[in-house]
C-alpha cells in the first residue's frame, strides 16, 4: 500500500498518422480539489470546485512529458490540456514538403482539433499514466501503466 498523500500523473503523445512520438506538444496540468480557500471549513465535492493550474511541460523527442508536477494534496480530479494545433500544423507542413506539394486544405487550413482536454478522477497514492494517441481528425486516450 502506498503512503503517498497525492496522486502522480504522466503522459505521452503518439502521432498515429505518422507512426511516431509527437515532440513539442505543450501540456498543462490542472487540478480540482475540495478545498475552499475563502472558508477552510467549507469542504465541497471536488466536482463543484474550480480548476487550479499546477504546472506544465512540453513533450520531448520521445513524445513524453517527464517533468509534470504532482497534483496538490486534496486533488480529486485532474485535467491535462494538450495544445496540439502547432504540432499538427508542423506535421502537416513536413508531410506536404516531403510530397513537394501544398498542404491539404482542411476547411480554411485550420486544424480540426486545436486542443485536447482530458479530465479524470484521481485518488492519493495512485499513479495515472494517460497517453494521447493523436491524428489530424481524431484522438484517443486511455489509462496506461
Amino acid at each position: 500500500m502506498s503512503t503517498r498523500t497525492t496522486a502522480s500523473v504522466s503522459t505521452h503523445v503518439l502521432d498515429t498518422s505518422a507512426g511516431r512520438p509527437a515532440a513539442g506538444v505543450t501540456v498543462r496540468l490542472l487540478a480540482r480539489d475540495a478545498r475552499n480557500d475563502q472558508d477552510p471549513q467549507d469542504v465541497r465535492d471536488g466536482r463543484d470546485a474550480g480548476w487550479r493550474p499546477v504546472g506544465g511541460s512540453v513533450t520531448d523527442a520521445d513524445g513524453r512529458c517527464r517533468d509534470l508536477p504532482d497534483p496538490p494534496e486534496g486533488t480529486t480530479h485532474v485535467r491535462l490540456d494538450f495544445a496540439v494545433e502547432a504540432y499538427l500544423e508542423r506535421s502537416e507542413k513536413k508531410q506536404a514538403d516531403a510530397r513537394q506539394d501544398a498542404p491539404a486544405n482542411r476547411g480554411g487550413g485550420a486544424v480540426f482539433f486545436p486542443e485536447v482536454s482530458v479530465t479524470f478522477a484521481v485518488v492519493p497514492g495512485e499513479h495515472y499514466h494517460v497517453p494521447l494517441l493523436l491524428s489530424p481528425f481524431g484522438y484517443s486516450v486511455y489509462r496506461g501503466s
